[in-house]
């Protein structure tokens, strides 16, 4: 048995994450198995759906789960932790008591329920007094129709996402309505398009970015630079002592880092540092993506034997979310950076193999399979070992967003 798994994030109002959707398809019918409860199914879950574990997958936030009418009524959320899963009751299932009874005993172990793409449909009421959770879809619903419904649920203190909330101005709609949380790609969409000039001190970043491209490399003058600037230097040594980048050897000064790291591993760090603190009024969840991206372009770059690519594979990653961190056009936004031409490609006009390296990774996060199965064919990898590849950064990306968080505590830096 084989599985997708792909992940989208659930925001609050604040754009700090809540949780994610793990969305769980097979690869032939696109949806989640159907499965009977018995001890050798439960071994093939554990071993094949969630070999990552759901803490890592999901940040150790909350994670959503659909489920359809069988895994419903054989209980299949009980093999889970009603603590960290929220069950998501799917529309398409049928209206009746015994699925009535099958959620209230799921809700007695302790689960909170959801039900998924709500229509407004009276015929959903009998599920109300277990329901915790109501997700809307906005682009099926329609906002005359949400805000004439919201006012009952509101009353019964049912918590309400906002789910497709593409766009910064939907956000801002919903938001006003009264809804908690929302689901969508908003937050990583540039929320002004239209030419601005860069604050001093992100030019300032851009400059570092610069010196760490030069074909001399100077680790003085990088020394010198990252000196001035102590919140990036409090990064790079939280970084450089992660027990997932250095296990043996206790990193005591930046300039110790520095030597530590050698040329090519410092190069990707100065511009995961420098993505970090362009992004610093930004939703923690874009540098999340980017670092996720990066480490997977990666990946499929050494995978695919890549020789000159995977330093180029790392950067169109980290790089591809740069529209919404500064709102500006990626295309305009490329150009100023002293990249590559091929990223710069990739990037600015969707070319070359980076650029399908790119699309897949968006491929995973949205969940859209049969583009990952196009691109896996051109690119001739195994779906599987996308996957695999897919993980491995997830994993990486969890550990390194805790480095180089843009929300340091200023006060315990020290270079």
């Amino acid at each position: 048995m084989f599985a997708y798994v792909a992940r989208q994030p659930i925001l609050d109002s604040e754009y700090n994450v809540h949780g994610y959707e793990l969305l769980f398809r097979d690869g032939q019918q696109n949806c989640f198995p159907n499965i009977q409860p018995d001890e050798a199914t439960s071994k093939i879950i554990t071993n094949n759906y969630l070999t990552l574990g759901l803490e890592d997958l999901a940040c150790n936030k909350t994670s959503y789960i659909n489920f359809h009418k069988d895994t419903l009524l054989n209980d299949f959320p009980s093999l889970l932790d009603p603590e960290s899963v929220v069950v998501e009751i799917v529309e398409t299932i049928p209206t009746t008591d015994e699925m009535v009874q099958a959620c209230r005993k799921i809700k007695e172990q302790g689960f909170k329920l959801a039900l998924d793409d709500h229509n407004f449909d009276p015929r959903w009421d009998m599920f109300l007094p277990y329901i915790d959770i109501i997700k809307v879809d906005t682009h099926r619903a329609g906002f005359e129709k949400v805000a004439r419904s919201i006012p009952k649920f509101q009353a019964a203190n049912v918590q309400l996402i906002a789910e497709k909330v593409e766009t910064h101005d939907e956000f801002k709609k919903y938001n006003e309505l009264g809804f908690d949380l929302f689901q969508g790609f908003f937050f990583s969409r540039p929320e002004i398009i239209k030419q601005k000039n860069l604050p001093t001190s992100k030019l300032g970043i851009l400059d570092l970015l610069q010196e760490s491209t030069n074909a001399h490399f100077d680790f003085e003058r990088i020394n010198t630079i990252l000196e001035r600037d102590v919140g990036m230097s409090y990064m790079l040594l939280r970084f450089i002592n992660n027990p997932m980048v250095n296990k043996r050897h206790k990193i005591t000064s930046l300039r110790h880092a520095l030597n530590y790291m050698g040329e090519l591993e410092l190069k990707k760090f100065i511009s995961i540092l420098a993505l970090a603190k362009i992004g610093d009024e930004k939703p923690m969840e874009l540098l999340h993506m980017s670092l996720v991206r990066a480490k997977f372009c990666e990946l499929v770059s050494v995978a695919r034997k890549d020789k000159d690519n995977p330093p180029k594979g790392f950067l169109v990653g980290l790089f591809s979310l740069l529209d919404a961190l500064l709102d500006q056009p990626i295309a305009d936004v490329v150009n100023k950076l002293p990249i590559d031409e091929e990223i710069k490609r990739a990037l600015g006009q969707n070319e070359g193999r980076l650029a399908q390296y790119l699309l897949l990774a968006r491929s995973l996060e949205s969940a859209s399979w049969l583009s990952l199965i196009r691109l896996s064919k051109e690119l001739e990898l195994d779906q599987r070992q996308i996957h695999s590849l897919f993980n491995q950064a997830i994993v990486w990306g969890n550990g390194i967003r805790q480095t180089v968080s843009p929300h340091y505590p200023q006060s315990r830096v020290s270079a």
